[in-house]
């Protein structure tokens, strides 16, 4: 398993979920993403991409006004 991270500062729906995505795109099955991100949003938005694409949404902390998010890729 390998840990990736994804930096999505800044960015307005629907970017960030898009980035992830795009990232996901170019794991292995197993790994982790880690997501920053300013847009309350995502607190929605990322989960259910998740549960829609088959990816297992692991977790959100808030930190400094940023959402970091945490998910496993799952298969395709």
């Amino acid at each position: 398993m390998n840990k990736h991270h994804l930096d999505a500062r800044n960015l307005l729906c629907p970017l960030p979920v898009i980035r992830v995505q795009d990232q996901v795109k170019t794991m292995q099955v197993g790994d982790e993403l880690e997501v920053a991100c300013t847009d309350p949003g995502v607190l929605n938005d990322v989960p259910a991409w998740c549960r829609i694409n088959g990816h297992m949404f692991l977790r959100s902390d808030e930190k400094d006004h940023e959402f970091i998010l945490t998910i496993q890729v799952g298969a395709p």
